[in-house]
């Protein structure tokens, strides 16, 4: 008698039907679980016009600053001019004199004066490494005697509050050119380094404090800013910086942010002149220390300048890499080649002209 083949029970058939329709609908339902995302908040305050304060992401920030520009502009071309006055005195039988009454001047603007105050707190809940560093250096005598353009650029209310007076901003151009580029890029490139230490201002650079790590490429970018902000024009030794801020469009101020990583927007029109060209070849000359921000912003904005300048009218390559062997035959060498490169093309400027 043969055996019988064995028959599937269909209750057997019935559960096994049942756990893959039950694992079905549990990767459904695991799929529709709403994911928890992670936020992170990259705004950094800034403070309003009315004494108050705002929490702004990068791109509004530099909005927020381009506006506060333009409406100082405005006021500057609106405000009167404080007045001198000079009284002439005539005596009969007795010598002429003379008195005038002149504004006395006003302090220079503070470098880092808008500094947020978010910084990172240490394993004992204080908060003062970073700040202060910070002071430490701020009040150290040779960053006076530097007194960083570059780090007025982007880190000063009172910087922008100077910017509506052209005699004010004169002065301060003076102040920050008198300095030794060459001892001063050396300094710079030194505590940029001691700037990102662990026991300094590290923990707030590496999480991308806006005000820190806009500090920092203050420090590295000292030098091409340095002789940009000190360039005059060939015509009315005018500082070309101080004449770009006071006109009445904003295009010509654009080209000195590149040194700190701010892009040249494409409706910028900058003026096809003197300044124009030679700012665009001292930074172009700068782009050799590939540290510099310049190295990300500046070929896209020399081919900016050049469409709307005409083919040629500024390098749009890179210069050659400069590297030296160490940080303070870096701010030699590089110093150097600003100092040499500015010299060769204000005299090739004048040949051409």
């Amino acid at each position: 008698m043969g055996h019988r083949r064995p028959r599937t029970s269909w209750t057997a058939i019935f559960a096994v039907a049942v756990c893959f329709i039950c694992h079905a609908l549990a990767a459904t339902a695991d799929a529709s679980l709403p994911v928890e995302t992670l936020i992170i908040d990259n705004r950094s305050p800034y403070r309003s016009e009315n004494g108050g304060w705002v929490m702004l992401s990068p791109a509004d920030a530099e909005n927020y600053k381009l506006r506060l520009l333009r409406k100082r502009q405005q006021e500057a071309s609106t405000t009167p001019k404080p007045s001198v006055t000079t009284t002439l005195a005539l005596v009969v039988g007795k010598p002429t004199t003379t008195s005038t009454s002149v504004e006395p001047p006003s302090a220079l603007p503070s470098v880092l004066d808008s500094l947020v105050s978010d910084f990172t707190a240490g394993s004992n809940g204080d908060v003062t490494n970073c700040p202060k560093f910070i002071n430490s250096f701020r009040n150290s005598q040779q960053f006076k005697d530097c007194y960083p353009l570059s780090l007025l650029l982007e880190n000063s209310i009172s910087f922008f509050q100077t910017q509506k007076s052209l005699v004010a901003l004169t002065r301060t151009l003076e102040a920050t050119c008198n300095a030794n580029v060459t001892s001063c890029s050396i300094y710079f490139g030194q505590l940029a380094q001691n700037f990102t230490a662990p026991e300094n201002c590290g923990a707030d650079f590496q999480r991308g404090q806006a005000a820190v790590v806009a500090a920092h490429r203050g420090m590295i970018a000292y030098a091409p800013i340095y002789q940009a902000g000190c360039l005059r024009d060939d015509q009315s030794s005018a500082y070309c910086y101080a004449t770009a801020i006071n006109r009445p469009d904003i295009n010509d101020t654009h080209k000195y942010f590149l040194a700190l990583n701010k892009t040249m927007p494409g409706s910028t029109r900058p003026s096809c002149d003197y300044c124009t060209k030679q700012t665009m070849a001292l930074f172009q000359v700068a782009t050799g220390d590939r540290r510099q921000s310049l190295v990300n912003t500046y070929p896209a904005a020399a081919k900016q300048v050049n469409l709307v300048c005409g083919p040629g009218f500024v390098n749009e390559t890179l210069a050659a890499e400069v590297i030296p062997g160490n940080a303070g035959v870096r701010g030699v060498s590089f110093s150097m080649a600003m100092l040499s490169t500015s010299i060769s093309v204000v005299i090739a400027f004048m040949f051409l002209t």
